[in-house]
């Protein structure tokens, strides 16, 4: 697959210098890449004993969330599995934090995003640090007027908290519909890569 400039400007040089690039509020836009290239770039950086398989990787523009599944505690039988787990997750995250900063330096120089740990340990899921990134947007009467109805409710306390309450429900509600739209933009992104490279 092609590589747009961007990544391999990312990749071989670093991040671009201060002031020049489109600019997301104080921070540079970050450069194209794709999950293959990240899981790649993880699997070269992060230790092989750590966790039983390869970590996951999902992404935006802000924030790439490293998901690794921890190997399970033996227990005898009646054992609290869930205490168990939680202590594993939080033993390795004692034991492997200063690897994990060092890590999440380099990856979040080189993507110019933040970086976020999340660990498996049979059915229970620890999350290390996760971003929340602020979305600022411009909304007419009619869409304020929903957001205050759902404070007004008791559903939420803010109209920050509100919008975000009603961007979970699309994702749960329509998953089928946004799984489509992710796919199609997959399969742009795939075709662009398949057409004549530009001429310098």
């Amino acid at each position: 697959m092609k590589q747009g400039y961007a990544t391999k400007r990312a990749r071989h040089m670093g991040p671009p210098p201060r002031g020049r690039g489109r600019r997301r509020g104080r921070n540079v836009e970050p450069p194209a890449t794709t999950t293959d290239e990240l899981k790649a770039w993880f699997a070269g950086n992060v230790p092989d004993e750590w966790f039983t398989k390869a970590v996951d990787i999902r992404f935006d523009r802000d924030e790439i969330l490293v998901t690794g599944k921890l190997k399970k505690p033996k227990l005898d039988k009646g054992g609290d599995e869930k205490l168990a787990a939680h202590a594993r997750a939080e033993a390795f995250r004692e034991e492997t934090r200063d690897q994990r900063i060092s890590i999440a330096e380099r990856a979040e120089a080189t993507f110019i995003r933040k970086v976020s740990w999340v660990v498996l340990v049979g059915d229970v899921e620890v999350e290390y640090t996760t971003a929340a990134a602020p979305v600022m947007t411009r909304l007419r009467m009619d869409e304020r007027a929903v957001l205050d109805t759902l404070i007004d409710a008791g559903v939420a306390r803010s109209r920050s908290e509100a919008l975000a309450w009603s961007v979970r429900l699309v994702a749960e509600n329509e998953s089928e519909w946004i799984d489509k739209l992710r796919d199609a933009m997959t399969d742009l992104e795939a075709l662009r890569d398949e057409g004549p490279a530009s001429k310098s």
